[in-house]
């Protein structure tokens, strides 16, 4: 309910609206973030792409051009702006064959809609198989004027966001086809901090620099944008206050590192009141040495950054890694602010219950209840739009569920393996844990992007914003590989009322434009 809401009145007329105006050139360029050259899918030339800033309120115009012609990568696309609603714009929200259909070559789309009065980390990024990993990605910031947390720091601007990836050698079609042949998920050659980073024997790249101020406290958003794996972040002899999960605010707790899975964000409190001087920014992945092998390439120890305090001299720091093995962020110890409503959804039984069994009988295939997912050649959106309603109306039929409209939503996922799941159009409220019996109805963490890793996962959510929403492994090889499931919310509410969809021309002209392709274009 307070969904519906937010997004209905994110999209009536207001003097305070301001329409945000960026233009996204999807182009080939070699670039070589950890000094290994190589042809990438970028956001006008650059990696990680264009910074997204807004404001509460703003909407957005993206003015996507793709002009790809590398034809050892996809040259269609699209493009998922990760963690909005999406009210009433879904399909805008970007995942091929759910919500659109590819952008083809040598094609201009606009990409409109609202922030649904949303605010914090957020980021983009392609959704087109495994597109991603060759380069598509970057931050997004909607930031709130009113912030009732900003008395807890002094400095949040595009100095202080931080992003989290990994980087392959391989185009991602190459590593793909080796990892169907042999089902080994592709190792990443490097982590990145800030687009820059280092492998074992390669050139020595200067590391991201972070210059702060002794005595301010600065709100550093981190972004993680992997493929694959998931890091530990710290910063020696400075702790982490983290008050925001995944675009939600939460009562501040204070750590000394955090784990961010593929697709999380978190904002982070540092206050710099250590002696002016130079402290290494640590994100090993998979939580510490050695990482993943297999790769002779990645080395953990060389995924760093340095915190500069001005003053400090131009060097890499010596400094210890005092809080690599402290306490580690406890997603059930978050609580979200008062403002967000924490337990919103009331403590009495779900409307709509459901059990996602993970398994892999087929490696290195994934299945959900039994089903490997394959993306429909009419995006389930479209499908809803054009009278599906009931679930064998869609095609598959065994790969989309119906939710009823306004309806608590309880999902349940056994845990295996480690998988972060991304719900599309929503939060979740985590109310049980993986590995933890308990169940919190009154004021459980709020995300979008939840790890499972064993135990029952339980995350609730309310069905009242219609649309076509994905629900996936955020892994991006698991999820070529069958783990995901969509959901068609509330199918007749799409079509008329106060909840349909808007659905401009170019919209509507994708996907005869993309099926008139030749398949080495698609």
């Amino acid at each position: 309910m307070v969904l519906s809401a937010l997004g209905l009145l994110a999209l009536l007329p207001s003097v305070f609206a301001i329409q945000q105006n960026f233009t996204f050139d999807l182009v080939n360029k070699v670039i070589a973030p950890d000094g290994f050259e190589r042809s990438a899918v970028t956001v006008n030339g650059i990696f990680p792409g264009t910074l997204i800033t807004v404001n509460a309120t703003d909407t957005f115009h993206i003015e996507t051009n793709n002009q790809l012609t590398d034809p050892t990568m996809r040259r269609s696309s699209s493009i998922h702006w990760h963690g909005l609603f999406q009210a009433r714009t879904s399909g805008m929200d970007g995942p091929s064959f759910v919500n659109q259909c590819p952008i083809p070559p040598n094609t201009t789309f606009t990409y409109e809609f609202s922030t649904a009065e949303q605010t914090g980390s957020f980021w983009y990024h392609s959704h087109l198989s495994t597109q991603y990993c060759d380069g598509l990605r970057g931050s997004l910031i909607i930031y709130d004027p009113n912030d009732p947390l900003k008395d807890l720091y002094d400095v949040d601007d595009e100095s202080t966001i931080i992003t989290l990836a990994d980087w392959y050698h391989d185009t991602a079609p190459d590593a793909q086809k080796v990892f169907f042949e042999t089902g080994v998920v592709p190792i990443p050659d490097t982590g990145l901090i800030n687009g820059v980073g280092r492998y074992q024997g390669g050139p020595e790249v200067p590391y991201a620099v972070i210059t702060v101020q002794q005595g301010k406290r600065y709100r550093f958003r981190l972004i993680q944008i992997a493929c694959r794996p998931f890091f530990t972040f710290s910063i020696d002899q400075h702790n982490l206050t983290v008050i925001e999960l995944d675009g939600t605010e939460h009562d501040p707790v204070t750590f000394q590192n955090v784990d961010i899975y593929v697709a999380q964000r978190l904002s982070v409190i540092v206050n710099a009141s250590q002696p002016v001087d130079n402290y290494w920014i640590r994100a090993p992945l998979t939580g510490g040495a050695p990482g993943p092998t297999g790769n002779p390439n990645l080395n953990n120890s060389l995924i760093k950054a340095i915190l500069r305090y001005e003053g400090a001299p131009d060097a890499e720091p010596v400094t210890a890694n005092d809080n690599g093995n402290g306490t580690k962020l406890i997603d059930a110890l978050m609580h979200p602010i008062a403002q967000a409503g924490p337990g919103n959804l009331g403590t009495g039984p779900a409307d709509f219950a459901i059990t996602l069994n993970v398994s892999q009988p087929n490696p290195p295939y994934w299945d959900i209840n039994g089903i490997s997912y394959i993306s429909p050649t009419l995006p389930v959106l479209l499908q809803m739009l054009s009278g599906a309603a009931s679930p064998f109306d869609f095609m598959p039929s065994e790969q989309v569920t119906v939710l009823p409209p306004n309806s608590l939503i309880e999902v349940s996922i056994p845990g295996t393996g480690a998988h972060p799941f991304h719900l599309h159009g929503h939060t979740m409220d985590v109310i049980r844990e993986t590995n933890n019996d308990t169940v919190n109805l009154i004021n459980p963490p709020r995300r979008d992007v939840v790890p499972i890793n064993g135990g029952n996962t339980t995350f609730r959510f309310f069905s009242g914003n219609p649309g076509a929403w994905f629900l996936h492994c955020h892994i991006d090889w698991h999820l070529e590989a069958g783990l995901a499931i969509a959901f068609a919310e509330a199918p007749q509410l799409n079509i008329a009322g106060n909840q349909s969809q808007i659905t401009p021309a170019d919209w509507l002209n994708l996907c005869p434009s993309y099926d008139a392709l030749l398949p080495e274009f698609q």
